[in-house]
């Protein structure tokens, strides 16, 4: 990033530099996409200093987008023979929800969420009756993606249900699977489709306080919600009266010291409420007894983000992808002895033969695949026999492993 203003002013070429958050291709790494008026934005992969400064200068002066250096185009328009970015064997396979926008739009401005249909889903869940909105996510069908894949519409409902004046919602952001990098980057890239759903999910559960606990170690993603909070709050999108709606939600961020046990949400509360993150036995559950020992809820990044797009586009819309018991898709980091790792995001029920080797690439050097572990510590491996096996909650159960969060280290 700071070779590109110095680029630009030596070559005497006006342009604006945007930020963006991770497209999921982090085997091509580092990218840079340039977007001329008229044209479509091109997507330029592995580039170094020397590489970019031939970008600039072939592209930018000498209107020669370099083909044989483009990783692909953006937009439903080719350019000089350069394919489109969403064509590539990484990423055609995959269906984008939660990641819709990561990589795309400049997630420290909220006119770029906007634009993208971002807070329909917020104005569509504050004009009906919270019990509707819970009504909503049930249909949709989705389960937690933190862990165990509880139905998300039914812990809503508890929470709801629960009695006590003042509730409380939790946005568990403290991400320690090895290998594991899907909420850091949501969060990176999309900050606003998190927060959105955290009020959505605020105004479902009659909380009026939220908090996302998000470990120190990611300092990008806590510097980027905290601009998204303050923008959202000049737009009347948090705090007081959202929308003229008479509903209020507050959010704080509670920054995390890295401990992995504060994963466990009863760990996480208590970490909250400034003692030892150490798990407590259940009953009472957070529902019933949480945080400073009123009802909460408490659901991990890649649950809320999606939640945004359910109210958008209805339950039915996401109960489309996936399998019978689990709907929509899964947001995974594939990492270890593959070809080509990153974030990904594919529907629930896709085989594990297609991601490592359609999406993946296959293993490095062509070796033969051992197995694929999943769940972090808590999971387990999945050996070569069951290359056919569909990923889903049950499957993964019938196997002897969890979906977890999303980590996926293929050996």
């Amino acid at each position: 990033m700071e070779i590109i203003p110095k680029e630009l002013k030596r070559l005497k070429v006006k342009a604006e530099i945007i930020p963006v958050g991770c497209i999921g291709v982090c085997c091509f790494e580092p990218l840079v996409d340039i977007k001329k008026p008229g044209r479509p934005r091109i997507c330029y992969a592995q580039v170094n200093p020397k590489k970019l400064n031939k970008i600039l200068k072939e592209y930018l002066v000498r209107d020669n987008p370099l083909p044989e250096l483009a990783l692909g185009s953006l937009g439903e328009k080719t350019i000089d023979g350069i394919p489109l970015l969403f064509e590539h064997p990484m990423l055609k396979p995959q269906v984008r929800v939660v990641l819709k926008n990561c990589g795309i739009i400049n997630p420290e401005k909220i006119e770029h969420y906007l634009a993208q249909d971002g807070f329909i889903g917020l104005n569509k869940a504050l004009s009906i009756k919270p019990e509707e909105v819970i009504d909503e996510v049930k249909i949709s069908g989705l389960r937690g993606r933190g862990g165990a894949g509880f139905p998300t519409g039914q812990k809503w409902e508890f929470a709801r249900k629960s009695p006590g004046k003042q509730k409380y919602l939790i946005c568990n952001a403290d991400e320690g699977d090895p290998g594991a990098f899907m909420d850091r980057s949501v969060l990176e890239g999309d900050p606003f489709a998190v927060l959105e759903g955290m009020v959505i999910a605020g105004y479902a559960i009659g909380a009026n306080q939220g908090y996302i606990y998000c470990r120190a170690e990611y300092p990008l993603a806590i510097k980027r919600l905290k601009i998204a909070m303050e923008q959202m709050e000049k737009h009347n999108l948090l705090g007081d009266n959202i929308l003229g709606s008479g509903y209020s939600f507050h959010l704080k961020i509670k920054e995390g010291a890295g401990a992995f046990v504060c994963g466990e949400e009863t760990a996480l509360i208590a970490s909250i409420e400034g003692k030892r993150g150490m798990p407590r036995q259940r009953p009472p559950f957070p529902a019933q007894s949480g945080l400073f020992g009123n009802p909460t809820n408490i659901n991990n990044v890649e649950t809320f983000a999606n939640v945004s797009h359910i109210l958008r586009e209805g339950g039915k819309w996401f109960a489309q992808f996936g399998t019978e018991k689990s709907k929509g898709t899964k947001t995974f980091a594939l990492t270890g002895k593959v070809k080509r790792t990153g974030l990904i995001e594919v529907p629930m029920g896709i085989k594990l033969k297609d991601i490592i080797f359609g999406i993946g690439g296959g293993i490095l050097g062509d070796k033969k695949f051992k197995a694929a572990q999943t769940g972090g510590p808590s999971g387990g491996c999945i050996p070569a026999e069951y290359l056919d096996l569909a990923i889903d909650y049950e499957r993964l159960a019938e196997v002897g492993s969890i979906m977890g969060s999303g980590g996926l280290v293929i050996m």
